[in-house]
């Protein structure tokens, strides 16, 4: 079966769905699959725009740093010496708080790998044998079992190993953990985590099972680490032990079911709605989209594309958070999207961008892109400060002016997640493919013009200024891209092939592939792929493409294959694509089922949702209403806040607010904000 049969498959088991799944037998590994798409990953991409590359240097320069130093002042790296009996003194924190410092090396070991440093190398070094010092001879590693006696263990812990995992977060401690270790082993070479991690792995394994411990973890993200532990190692048995975990949920026959609240009320492969915590959901989904590729499993493809369905359909928010209630910090009710008090932590918007990632990396298809790209630029993007030190836990919509960025939280998973997913942006920009493929031989072919040959693919997934050294099926292929995206649309593409072997750089020398350009859904009118917002302004936003100079005819309205347009050639070192993509500030409005948005308007430019402050209108920006016609204007640059381009709104009656993009908000202290507006 092809990769490409295999996704129809997937989709159409959609109906069958409650059926269940086959219970935990190990997958044969030549049936194993991977990803129909494979990403480029962070070190062959280096970002030079005037948007990211600040953040990710501030991220690698300060927060990085910040980071350490605040798991140093709460006892939280100081928790690992105690357990390993090299300094004296009680558990300070919250047992999860292991994961903190795992999710901060992680990130250092991506800056490492793109920019070593041996004062990071060092540092990360004395503090990984800390870790391997506290780690129990036969694998086991949580700071708060061997610093509290067994009758007095915290409430998120049971007296005795695994014994209470619906509220314990061992196994989301050890899924941060594998992460680290892969991810410092990729950026150094050096085995000392990865040892770690792989025998706290082969303990759970050993542990787990049918006729075993028959639990999954309460706080999902194991999954993800297991994943990632196989793939670094080819074991089978890691891959096997995340299915296993993805198989338990929802299984009375197996274990006492924790509910909604952790996915754990209905089987993985009937569950349809997004329920509970939105950050266990986010990270849940993520793994199961890796175990229903990598073990061939169709049953939990289309499950996570149903629940991605309702998600995109019903929960999320405008800026691409989601997790609208505190209570839980939870997904709310189908269109439940309130403003002032929308929970929408940072952490959901990351684990929703790692989901959404993967189901692009799945279909091809854009549109989860589209959401990727909402997330990023809005509700991630404004958990963090520009100066990397002050952060937001949670990203309200609108808030009265008492709501501020903190230094720190005393459950700082939000700051130490800002740091591992940063870098981590530079891996979405681009992905490649190679397949079979029915590929045009004239530039206006018809059907009978079509001829099938084994296809090379670069996907341009995201428009950032810098370059990237692409390996596309084995041909070295650097592109490089030119934009002051997301403020202007123009976007310039250079790619620059190696020859075939054995030729020269002659004129006329070059390689043939598909170079394939995601068409945003902001450009092709449509906020998300759904209903839940629409643009109700009537424009039309022009899309202009030229190859070499000349105009290539793309008729957006007509539809794109997947959001993307394609452009089969001979490609030539110094061969040029431009990309324009109009940018007028767009006027949204929500699904009439969203009752906290009814009769009114959200404003957006390119990915950008935009907002008022106070500060930039006199301190007031809740009492304004802004009926009838617009006057929506784009105003000059401004060095205001890192560098915006900000917007000034004007009513027939009178009313008036400068408008700022809405990650910015809040950099000038406490005071009011909105990003949806009412009409009357």
């Amino acid at each position: 079966m092809n990769k490409e049969h295999w996704i129809l498959t997937a989709l159409a088991a959609l109906a069958t769905a409650a059926a269940g799944t086959a219970w935990a037998a190990p997958v044969e590994p030549a049936a194993r699959k991977d990803y129909p798409l494979r990403p480029v990953p962070l070190t062959a991409v280096r970002v030079a725009d005037a948007f990211w590359a600040p953040r990710m240097e501030t991220n690698r320069l300060k927060t990085v740093w910040y980071d350490f130093r605040k798991c140093e002042e709460t006892g939280r790296i100081d928790n690992f010496a105690k357990a390993a009996g090299l300094m004296k003194g009680p558990f300070r924190g919250i047992p999860f708080d292991d994961s903190d410092v795992y999710k901060v090396i992680e990130g250092a070991a991506y800056t490492l790998a793109v920019h070593p440093d041996a004062k990071l190398d060092g540092y990360l070094d004395a503090l990984i044998a800390k870790m391997a010092a506290a780690q129990e001879p036969d694998g086991y590693l949580y700071t708060a079992r061997r610093l509290f006696p067994p009758e007095k263990m915290p409430g998120m812990s049971g007296p005795k190993r695994w014994s209470n995992l619906g509220a314990s977060h061992e196994l989301y401690n050890a899924g941060h953990l594998y992460e680290a270790a892969v991810a410092h082993f990729q950026a150094t070479g050096k085995r000392t985590l990865l040892d770690v991690a792989l025998k706290h792995a082969d303990l759970v394994a050993r542990d787990f099972g049918p006729g075993k411990v028959q639990y999954p973890p309460g706080h999902e993200e194991i999954e993800i680490g297991l994943v990632k532990l196989y793939r670094a190692t080819g074991q089978a048995k890691y891959l096997d032990l995340a299915k296993y975990f993805v198989d338990l949920r929802g299984r009375p026959e197996t274990h006492r079911l924790y509910g909604p609240y952790a996915q754990d009320h209905k089987p993985t492969a009937q569950q349809d709605e997004a329920v509970g915590h939105a950050v266990r959901a986010g990270y849940f989904y993520a793994g199961v989209a890796d175990v229903a590729v990598l073990s061939g499993e169709p049953l939990y493809a289309a499950a996570v594309d149903r629940l991605w369905q309702n998600v995109v359909g019903k929960k999320l928010h405008l800026t691409g958070g989601i997790g609208a209630t505190a209570g839980g910090e939870a997904f709310g009710a189908n269109y439940d999207l309130p403003n002032a008090t929308a929970y929408l932590e940072t952490c959901a918007a990351v684990a929703n961008a790692l989901w959404n990632h993967r189901l692009f990396l799945l279909s091809g298809d854009a549109k989860y892109l589209d959401v990727l790209e909402r997330t990023i630029y809005n509700g991630f993007l404004s958990g963090i400060s520009l100066s990397g030190d002050r952060f937001f836990y949670n990203n309200p919509l609108e808030s009265n002016g008492k709501y501020e960025r903190s230094p720190w939280f005393g459950c700082s998973c939000c700051p130490v997640n800002i740091v591992r997913f940063i870098p981590e942006i530079s891996s979405f920009i681009y992905a490649t493919r190679d397949g079979d493929m029915h590929v045009p031989t004239t530039p206006k072919p018809s059907l009978m013009q079509l001829r099938a040959v084994r296809c090379r693919e670069l996907f341009v997934n995201l428009y950032v200024a810098g370059t990237a050294n692409v390996d596309l099926a084995g041909t070295p292929v650097e592109i490089r891209q030119v934009t002051r995206y997301p403020w202007d649309g123009r976007v310039e593409i250079v790619l620059s092939p190696s020859p075939p072997a054995g030729e020269g750089r002659g004129e006329g020398v070059g390689q043939e592939f598909m170079l394939s350009l995601r068409i945003p859904g902001w450009a092709r009118n449509q906020p998300v792929p759904s209903d839940l917002y629409r643009y109700d302004d009537g424009l039309q936003p022009a899309v202009k493409l030229t190859v070499e100079g000349h105009p290539v005819p793309l008729k957006v309205e007509d539809g794109l294959e997947k959001g993307f347009v394609r452009i089969w050639r001979t490609w030539k070192a110094g061969d040029r694509v431009t990309l324009e993509l109009e940018m007028p500030v767009r006027r949204v409005v929500a699904h009439p089922a969203v009752q906290a948005d009814r009769d009114r308007f959200a404003l957006e430019r390119g990915p950008l949702v935009y907002c008022a402050e106070g500060a930039d209108n006199a301190g007031r920006v809740l009492a304004k209403v802004f009926a009838g016609k617009l006057r929506l204007e784009v105003l000059e640059p401004s060095d205001l806040l890192g560098g915006i381009v900000p917007l000034r709104m004007s009513s027939e009656a009178g009313e008036s607010l400068t408008c700022i993009p809405y990650y910015a908000w809040c950099h000038r202290g406490p005071n009011e904000m909105r990003v949806w507006f009412p009409t009357r």
